[in-house]
């Protein structure tokens, strides 16, 4: 939205597909109908404050089309996607990514059990409805996301049973050299934070240095058995179980067009590799937000207006020294805004379980691949990459292509092969990366944009 803000100003064309039914992406989600409720007290100042650059979207003059998917992309650039049971396709001068993040694949014993989802779902669910769950429920994770939930549920009425607090123990002496210039740039950040933990603290059954959680139930989750770091281990009953150790960029579209791809080790994340503006190393195809590297909502706006200066440049609207000028400000306003990250990402370093889990583990849940399956076929001595994997067990074959299975499926693989998972590397993502029906392919047709 920010990056349509901005192109609008220099009077380019521009069409902003969306996923979504309305405006606000997964931070400011149906922020318009919640504007002015009870609701919005609730999900908290930073959600309402995205009402702003929504409006100011809204008054741009950008052509916006709800509802629709992206399906795939290919040079040109050339985009198509789907939205009301129809097909189509757009050339522009220039494609802007801003796809997001997703939460971190977590596998662990018992994860595919009904009851048990992420903190994110459920944060959406109260974000689009409202849906506050009506029994307590169990939070086990790692992230500023569970304690903003914790914190909005708490606010909202609901009860939480307990939270486990998944953050390994050493990460805070870690993170403690980054800590002075996170409380220079981003004081209020940090204060936000310890606040929610400290109203966690008083308010909830709060356990930390978990290491190991296990869901334990036959047709959905019954209790939840937890170990942590001091080898204490306790089985508590639980009907909800809501889970999260951080984001990743959602890199399903940079990958299926072949952009280069760095390994963010301060993550433990794949994600693309860009110049100053944002661009990839495919012409004319840029990513902002999330999908270009964790950062936040402030941040994410900011990447969008960059991007889109270098994209009004390119079109000729606009002199290479005068984008280069109006970009300085909001290139210092940017490095404040991740001013934090450093600090987060070392104090919130997930625990190395996540990425290579046990045997018995499901590691892909679209096919019921097992952990056990994979080792198998790694101790066989080819040293096969993700996609003989694929091909050996069906692993990344299912609806989600990938997304929740690929940084498993390469840790495993690392961790058997004595390779690092970057260089065994990740799924080949091959079109279409969101389902498409073939009604919709018989339909399709082209839009071409001039800009």
């Amino acid at each position: 939205m920010s990056a349509a803000i901005v192109a609008r100003r220099f009077a380019l064309n521009v069409l902003l597909v969306d996923e979504q039914p309305a405006p606000g992406g997964q931070i400011w989600r149906n922020i318009e109908a919640v504007a002015g409720t009870p609701r919005a007290e609730i999900l908290g100042k930073a959600y309402v404050e995205g009402l702003s650059t929504l409006r100011q979207f809204r008054a741009s003059g950008a052509a916006y089309e709800p509802g629709t998917q992206v399906w795939q992309i290919e040079s040109g650039p050339r985009v198509f996607m789907s939205g009301n049971n129809a097909a189509s396709s757009v050339e522009a001068g220039a494609v802007l990514l801003a796809t997001g993040a997703q939460e971190r694949p977590l596998p662990f014993r018992g994860w595919t059990l009904p009851g048990v989802m992420t903190v994110g779902a459920a944060q959406i669910t109260l974000k689009t409805a409202g849906q506050i769950p009506q029994d307590p429920v169990w939070i086990a994770g790692s992230g500023p996301l569970p304690l903003l939930y914790a914190t909005q549920l708490l606010n909202a009425g609901g009860q939480i049973a307990g939270f486990l607090d998944t953050t390994p123990q050493g990460n805070f002496l870690s993170a403690m050299p980054k800590l002075a210039a996170a409380a220079f740039w981003a004081p209020s950040d940090l204060l936000k934070g310890a606040s929610w933990l400290a109203k966690l603290r008083r308010r909830v059954r709060y356990v930390a240095n978990v290491t190991e959680i296990e869901a334990i139930g036959d047709q959905t989750v019954e209790m939840l058995r937890y170990v942590t770091a001091n080898g204490a281990a306790a089985t508590v009953d639980a009907r909800l179980l809501l889970v999260h150790e951080g984001l990743v960029p959602t890199i399903h579209p940079t990958l299926a067009l072949g952009c280069r791809h760095r390994w963010a080790e301060e993550q433990e994340s794949f994600s693309p590799e860009l110049d100053a503006w944002g661009q990839t190393s495919e012409p004319n195809v840029f990513v902002a937000g999330d999908g270009a590297g964790i950062g936040g909502a402030t941040a994410a706006c900011l990447r969008g207006e960059i991007a889109a200066l270098r994209i009004v440049a390119n079109a000729g609207l606009l002199g290479s020294e005068e984008a280069d000028r109006m970009a300085k400000p909001i290139r210092a306003r940017l490095k404040k805004a991740l001013a934090a990250r450093p600090f987060l990402d070392t104090l919130y370093r997930p625990r190395r379980s996540i990425f290579v889990p046990s045997d018995e583990t499901i590691a892909c849940r679209c096919e019921e691949v097992h952990v056990a399956q994979i080792r198998a076929e790694a101790k066989k001595g080819s040293r096969p990459g993700p996609n003989q994997i694929k091909a050996f067990t069906r692993a990344g074959m299912g609806p989600c292509q990938g997304r929740q299975c690929n940084y498993t499926i390469a840790h495993v693989l690392a961790q058997e092969e004595g390779r690092d998972a970057p260089d065994v590397g990740l799924y080949r993502v091959r079109p279409p990366f969101k389902p498409v029906t073939v009604n919709e392919l018989a339909s399709l047709n082209s839009k071409d944009t001039s800009q």
